[in-house]
């Protein structure tokens, strides 16, 4: 079951990206089409309900790869599902240029440097940077990171340790995720979104 959903993710993905790289959609038809994603996701992509991640400055090929995921099946969400259904791969690559254009959330003042110490060490000793770039900023279609939402940050970890979130970089995700204590998630948490 798993392998046709991870296929038509796949499938999905190749109609998607076929086109090339990022290319600049009309701004305010590509606005419109977000509209829809600010309920949930934030004005400007900057979230402000807890467990949502914010999209702005979010890398667009993973933007793209995520709402692929998602209209496959291979990533479940109920309020994601009947959105992406609607979405051509022309919407896709759209909200993915969108997305990533936008400005990132700025982080806020640490308000627990011990807690980030831990965070920055669990970092470190799980190679996090080996993938999502020395800054956490991301590369391709590997997610940003840093700035994210902190408690966001720690459902999706727990997602990936748990096996709940599947869809993309599910293993490599589930294998730094599994051995991560409670106390470690939540200091990588707080390190990350306050970058």
């Amino acid at each position: 079951m798993l392998n046709r959903f991870v296929s038509r993710a796949l499938l999905g993905a190749l109609l998607v990206f076929a086109v090339g790289p990022t290319r600049a959609a009309d701004t305010a038809a590509v606005k419109e089409k977000a509209e829809v994603c600010s309920g949930c996701h934030g004005e400007n992509g900057l979230s402000q309900t807890e467990n949502i991640p914010s999209l702005a400055g979010q890398l667009d090929q993973f933007i793209q790869w995520q709402l692929v995921f998602f209209r496959a099946g291979a990533r479940k969400n109920e309020q994601m599902q009947p959105i992406v259904e609607q979405l051509s791969n022309e919407d896709i690559r759209d909200l993915g240029a969108y997305f990533a254009a936008l400005p990132p959330f700025k982080g806020t003042k640490d308000d627990n440097p011990d807690l980030s110490e831990k965070g920055k060490q669990a970092a470190a000793g799980r190679r996090c940077a080996s993938c999502h770039t020395d800054t956490f900023v991301g590369t391709k279609a590997v997610a940003r990171i840093a700035g994210q939402r902190e408690e966001y940050l720690v459902k999706a970890l727990h997602d990936y340790k748990s096996g709940v979130r599947s869809g993309g970089a599910q293993a490599a995700m589930a294998d730094v995720a599994y051995p991560l204590s409670d106390e470690e998630i939540t200091a990588l948490a707080h390190y990350l979104a306050h970058l």
